[in-house]
């Protein structure tokens, strides 16, 4: 059940503690020990992240900000810093990275780690404490780990060693770690799934381990055979290989060569839309950004630029045509234009809650949900698409095209048949 072949497997999972509020605390230390919120300063702005202190008065993430200053009046506020934060978890990982066989970056704090086979060598609990250790002492940031059989249990060891923890889950005390413990433990499981089971009496991962995994999938299909899996401890999930994180890109090749700046970009924006919403399809956050152009005479040249993570394409959009146009020098004809996203991590898009508001998330859900059910061109942002005035135009520049070649080609006819041809 927790073997892969002959070999036990041994999976180690990093999660750095209140990430955003401990890099905070770096900068300023007279933070330390008291209520933190990180998110949008305005009431009707959203918590991105939340110190200890502050939880016990209630605040959670996504919480809506104006709730979160009454439940906790004397919290400080901080709008927060999205490219101070992404440099403090691009750290973490380049520290891994030198001294891990096999790492998955799974979001802008949290990392998996395949040490399976390493026991022969090093004890994998003693060189995950000591890699611990090590990033407390090069980043000065708290984190916790759990070492277990899989993903799910090294995951769900980490969140009950925090904060600033470390528990080792063996093979032989998995389901005695698990059976006492809330289902909403279980990485899967989400608010709406933890009601509908919580309404049929079912609390800990004991009782829904021992529901038949049958009951479970008619009631919510394979998402109930997965979490009953999990519940009894067994996850096959491989740990990905960050360097093998592919980009997402797309490209546009223009019939007619051309230098028109306004459709340019109206096409580079329309292209990031699209991709920028696969990403969010993906649950992918991006933190490289790259345009190509190619001149009519095939030269191509490429320009990129790190960002904080996201999957925003208003972001992404500003972005990519902030390159182009600093890309774009020589002014002649252009033949292709391209943009790629790459540097992924697995990851809800949180990182902007601090500029935007609950209604721009929610519009960008909105706009999903119609692109799920419609397809992905079901909705489009204005600045990406052709007025009608400009289709118009188009069509009337093609109508006297075709009429200018009918004409000269009828030119030609009269000429080959005056001399005979």
């Amino acid at each position: 059940m927790f073997l892969t072949g002959n070999i036990e497997r041994s999976v180690l999972h990093l999660d750095l503690d209140t990430f955003f509020v401990s890099v905070e605390r770096l900068k300023n230390s007279r933070l330390n020990g008291k209520p933190v919120i990180i998110g949008g300063m305005s009431d009707r702005g959203v918590v991105s992240s939340c110190s200890y202190e502050a939880r016990k008065f209630g605040v959670s993430s996504a919480m809506p900000m104006k709730m979160a200053r009454t439940m906790c009046p004397d919290a400080i506020i901080i709008r927060g810093d999205m490219e101070l934060y992404s440099n403090y978890s691009n750290l973490v990982t380049g520290i891994i990275a030198e001294r891990a066989p096999l790492y998955e970056k799974s979001s802008v704090d949290e990392h998996y780690i395949d040490l399976t086979g390493m026991d022969r060598f090093h004890g994998c609990y003693k060189w995950s404490h000591e890699l611990r250790q090590c990033i407390i002492k090069e980043t000065g940031l708290p984190i916790s780990i759990g070492l277990s059989v899989n993903k799910t249990v090294s995951k769900i060891a980490t969140g009950e060693a925090k904060p600033n923890g470390e528990i080792e889950v063996k093979k032989e005390t998995v389901l005695p770690f698990l059976d006492p413990l809330s289902i909403s433990k279980i990485p899967m499981i989400g608010q709406k799934t933890y009601h509908l089971l919580r309404s049929m009496g079912i609390a800990t991962i004991y009782t829904l381990r021992n529901i038949p995994a049958e009951m479970l999938e008619k009631l919510m299909g394979k998402n109930g055979t997965e979490i009953w899996k999990r519940a009894n401890g067994i996850d096959s999930a491989p740990v990905i290989s960050y360097s093998e994180q592919k980009s997402i890109s797309t490209e546009h090749t223009f019939e007619k060569d051309t230098t028109d700046l306004a459709r340019l970009n109206q096409i580079l924006t329309s292209m990031v839309e699209k991709i920028a919403y696969e990403l969010r399809h993906q649950e992918k956050l991006t933190s490289c950004v790259t345009v190509k152009i190619r001149y009519s005479n095939f030269d191509t040249h490429t320009l990129q630029k790190r960002i904080p993570y996201t999957s925003f394409d208003h972001v992404l959009a500003e972005v990519a045509k902030e390159l182009f146009a600093r890309l774009y020098q020589r002014r002649m004809l252009i033949r292709l234009i391209g943009v790629r996203f790459s540097n992924m991590v697995r990851g809800v898009q949180q990182l902007d809650m601090f500029d935007d508001t609950p209604e721009k998330v929610s519009l960008y859900l909105a706009m999903d949900r119609l692109r799920n059910r419609f397809g992905r061109d079901a909705v489009r942002r204005a600045s990406g698409v052709m007025t009608i005035r400009e289709r118009e135009e188009k069509a009337r520049k093609q109508l006297e095209n075709a009429l200018n070649e009918q004409k000269l080609m009828e030119e030609r006819l009269k000429g080959y048949m005056m001399y005979g041809f």
